[in-house]
């Protein structure tokens, strides 16, 4: 199920886009969307390859995985927007320019603090929620998002997990359940809360069906 481009969350950028063609942006976001998943393997492999290293979560790594979903389309790829963004379809006000960093290094924090004793799920579904949330990037933040949180994920249960339909393939083909479990986190956040339970079932049900379509192959 795809939905239509008329209440599809997405983010409006303030500055000049590098290409202005929208079939040659969709080859170039395609494009990109290939390489993106690759080095986010290999950010995982990074870590999870004999012998085993700590995992951090660093800014080099989000920027990274960015800069490489924007290549050849935004200036700003791999950086932090200059200025306010707004998000149509949607009720959430992201924070001001000036508050992205501040906000995405304790972001980091946190899943560095708790990566030990927060489930796998837990940890994958707040970085989706927080980096939307902020939404540090003039664009590109839902693709950045579930990469980082496919990364933290497949690190903390410290293998690549199997299965040809991934966590953000499955977000991919159908993004509704996506958008409301953001807009349900963004509906807490008015009210002082961060509120990742929404997230969580999300992140939990599409694992499993990832890792289902392996059984089911096996079976065939």
């Amino acid at each position: 199920m795809t939905e239509p481009d008329s209440i599809r969350r997405h983010s409006v950028p303030l500055d000049a886009e590098l290409i202005k063609d929208p079939e040659e942006r969709a080859k170039a976001e395609s494009k990109n969307g290939l390489r993106q998943y690759d080095r986010t393997i290999q950010h995982i492999e990074d870590f999870i390859k004999p012998p085993p290293r700590p995992f951090r979560l660093r800014l080099s790594r989000i920027f990274d995985l960015h800069r490489i979903a924007l290549n050849g389309i935004s200036a700003y790829a791999g950086n932090y927007r200059p200025s306010h963004i707004r998000i149509e379809h949607s009720k959430h006000e992201p924070p001001p320019a000036h508050l992205v960093a501040e906000l995405v290094e304790e972001m980091c924090d946190y899943v560095n603090d708790n990566f030990s004793s927060r489930s796998a799920v837990h940890l994958a579904a707040y970085v989706m929620l927080r980096l939307n949330w902020i939404h540090p990037f003039t664009d590109g933040n839902g693709r950045t998002s579930r990469a980082v949180s496919y990364m933290v994920l497949c690190v903390r249960l410290g293998e690549r997990l199997p299965g040809t339909n991934t966590i953000p393939e499955q977000i991919e083909k159908n993004r509704v359940p996506y958008f409301d479990a953001l807009e349900a986190a963004d509906t807490a956040s008015r009210n002082g809360r961060i509120d990742v339970g929404k997230m969580e079932e999300l992140v939990e049900g599409m694992l499993a069906k990832q890792l289902l379509s392996v059984i089911d192959r096996a079976k065939a």
